[in-house]
């Protein structure tokens, strides 16, 4: 960040990983990360740099903002698993509805028929709908559980091409994720919307 020659703060880089001097691994230290950018905020912080050039003082502002966005990401697995999918190449979007992973299509079925009888206010199926935003948020946890094995598999993979292997099954995985979550957040503003 810093020329080796002059010693002057030089245009920060955009790439998290290589922001933070970590290797490009889905497992990280929380720990480690954390002091990292506590070390790093007081080193960029644009009140150190208020006497250098203008120049300096732009980067300190552009080191000071990619220091909390990278920070941000990264202290997060999920959206640290999205950042790294998406600069390997994949398609991260939203999921769509009709998008629903085989293995779940009779808890969906179910679901929209509860969330239906609800809706036409029949209020007896509020401990099924109980019992399947329960079943949802297990669902969760264990993906996350999933998610954090795979990271682990993809930082002991020898080859690009291996690890762009396990990142597709990431990917993947955190589609499902994501259409869980969708389905927990659905059940939550119905029932949300009910006590209101």
């Amino acid at each position: 960040m810093f020329c080796r020659y002059c010693n002057h703060l030089q245009a920060p880089t955009p790439d998290y990983y290589e922001f933070f001097a970590l290797p490009r691994n889905l497992a990280l230290d929380p720990d480690d990360l954390q002091k990292r950018f506590y070390a790093m905020s007081r080193q960029f912080h644009p009140d150190v740099f208020t006497l250098h050039s203008e120049q300096e003082k732009r980067y300190s502002l552009e080191a000071s903002s990619i220091l909390n966005d990278a920070y941000r990401v990264l202290r997060d697995p999920i959206s640290r698993a999205e950042y790294v999918l998406k600069e390997a190449g994949f398609d991260i979007g939203e999921q769509r509805g009709k998008d629903v992973p085989p293995e779940l299509l009779e808890e969906v079925f179910e679901l929209n028929m509860a969330l239906d009888e609800l809706r036409s206010g029949d209020e007896d199926v509020l401990p099924q709908l109980d019992q399947m935003r329960h079943n949802f948020v297990e669902m969760l946890h264990q993906i996350d559980r999933d998610v954090e094995e795979q990271f682990r598999r993809h930082d002991a993979q020898a080859t690009l091409d291996q690890r762009q292997a396990v990142l597709s099954e990431i990917r993947a995985i955190l589609n499902r994720r994501r259409y869980i979550r969708n389905l927990v957040g659905e059940v939550d503003k119905q029932l949300t919307a009910r006590n209101a």
